[in-house]
């Protein structure tokens, strides 16, 4: 056998060109976003599918226009537009009920003016006359809702009375807020003279019950690269399924078996206290939940669908560097009064929910910024505190050194034999050793050094094990990389002087 695997006996003459693509390849890894969540009935894609989704009107038609699911892409689709997207429509828990809430015009306007209302972040503008009454406002509001038919909910009038509900029975439909002139006087917004509204409590929708089940729809994923998962659901039950799905069993996509790899981004709403206890319960790897003040205008779902897809942007341009900066956009922060301060989003930081802040380092005055991607993933499997997988960065710079590993072994070795170091083989023949195995790792190391994905290639190297397995056609591996980290903080010491002395 020679460095072809045309064989010996075939004796047509001439040149005889074999291809060989094993050493063109560069890295390459694929890298796809998921959006589960709640279409509508109006929605024509089918259950428990993945379905690829390119545009807004796609979204409305495939999945109902102001359901869950077509308003996740939006919102992931004003933060990214460069990486492919799929939805996966999970119908609504069958015993669940949907969330409603009322809103109640408590007395007339006295002169004409316009509402600016605010249905789950959107604005739902409605024209208010001087002479209308109570039952009359509550008439026009419910008109301008169900008018915008992109919005989470439908409404009907009776008397001074609006009764919103949401378009999809289940827990989630709790988080769809109602509120009015939320850029206040400065932003044009305020209530005609004489107009008077109550909200629910909270401003927030209630009654919804039920949870989403996820068995068929999990099913349809295979091993497909979803490495951003959008996920707009936060109870412990869904929580627990995605995070078998692609944790570090061996059914998980981050096992042995699978190696397919991916990580979920959520979001929860909540006081702060009740976000610290929350942020306790929780120990995934995997998971980021991203947590947001009561009072932001806009639902857990389109909070999810953002910070995936600044997941989704940063990671495909590099792996390793942090999200700090990047803007959640279309997503409407909690007024300035009621956003958590400083020492709050430490301290949720410290319980395994990832940071948002608007205006804390010159930034946007009502653009959220994300401050730390931090995981779920606070104690390891003894219950001790462990900080390995803390941030979101460190498996997606694994996820990336581990695939574009297994490609350039595979490319370069995929039918060969194994043979102790030192034995005499011909040139040419597909046979690989414990030392030519470790010379290409290493190769890949300095490779990888190059492209900011690891570090310390002498101190790899010094402990990088290949040897053969008592199993004579396995080889065993220890490798250790050492990934890069993020520059997230400067401690300064500001040792100041009013003047140096001559003698400085």
């Amino acid at each position: 056998m020679g460095l072809t695997s045309i064989p010996a006996n075939y004796k047509i003459p001439g040149p005889n060109v074999q291809i060989d693509p094993s050493q063109a390849g560069t890295p390459t890894s694929p890298k796809w976003a998921l959006l589960p969540g709640h279409p509508t009935a109006a929605g024509t894609a089918a259950a428990n599918t993945v379905i690829a989704c390119g545009t807004q009107a796609d979204a409305d038609v495939l999945f109902g226009a102001g359901s869950m699911l077509a308003r996740m892409f939006a919102k992931f689709f004003a933060g990214v537009k460069s990486v492919p997207v799929f939805c996966l429509p999970v119908p609504e828990p069958a015993a669940g009920v949907a969330a409603a809430g009322t809103i109640t015009v408590a007395s007339a306007p006295t002169v004409a003016g316009t509402l600016a209302l605010y249905v789950a972040g959107q604005l739902v503008s409605v024209a208010i006359a001087s002479a209308d009454t109570t039952a009359g406002v509550a008439t026009k509001i419910a008109a301008a809702i169900n008018a915008a038919t992109d919005l989470p909910v439908t409404a009907a009038a009776a008397s001074a009375v609006v009764t919103c509900t949401a378009k999809w029975k289940g827990l989630s439909g709790n988080d769809i807020r109602l509120e009015d002139s939320y850029l206040g006087r400065y932003g044009g917004e305020f209530l005609p003279a004489g107009l008077a509204l109550t909200y629910p409590t909270g401003n927030l929708l209630s009654g919804g019950t039920g949870t989403p089940d996820f068995t068929a729809a999990i099913a349809a994923l295979g091993d497909a690269p979803y490495k951003f998962v959008g996920l707009p659901f936060n109870d412990s039950g869904t929580f627990a399924v995605w995070d078998t799905e692609y944790g570090f069993s061996d059914s998980g996509r981050f096992g042995p078996y699978r190696q397919s790899y991916g990580q979920i981004f959520s979001a929860r709403r909540g006081a702060y206290a009740d976000q610290i206890t929350w942020g306790q319960t929780n120990n995934s790897p995997v998971i980021s939940p991203m947590a947001f003040e009561p009072e932001s205008p806009c639902p857990v779902w389109e909070w999810a669908a953002a910070y995936a897809a600044l997941a989704a942007y940063s990671i495909t341009d590099h792996p390793a560097r942090p999200f700090q900066t990047l803007p959640l956009l279309g997503i409407l922060p909690a007024p300035k009064a009621k956003r958590w301060n400083k020492t709050q989003l430490n301290a949720l930081a410290q319980v395994g929910l990832a940071t948002q802040g608007t205006d804390l380092n010159g930034g946007s005055t009502n653009v959220p910024t994300i401050l730390r991607e931090q995981t779920a993933y606070q104690k390891n499997s003894q219950g001790q505190a462990d900080n390995a997988f803390e941030l979101v960065t460190t498996l997606a710079t694994l996820d990336e050194r581990y695939t574009r590993l297994r490609q350039a072994i595979t490319n370069k070795y995929p039918r060969h034999m194994l043979a102790n170091d030192g034995t005499k083989f011909a040139a040419g023949l597909p046979i690989v050793t414990p030392l030519v195995v470790k010379a290409e790792l290493i190769n890949e190391y300095r490779q990888q050094e190059f492209d900011g994905l690891v570090e310390n290639a002498d101190l790899y190297i010094r402990n990088l094990v290949v040897r053969r397995s008592t199993e004579p056609n396995t080889l065993e591996i220890l490798d250790p990389p050492d990934v890069v980290n993020g520059l997230r903080r400067m401690n300064i010491l500001a040792q100041f002087r009013l003047q140096f002395p001559q003698t400085a």
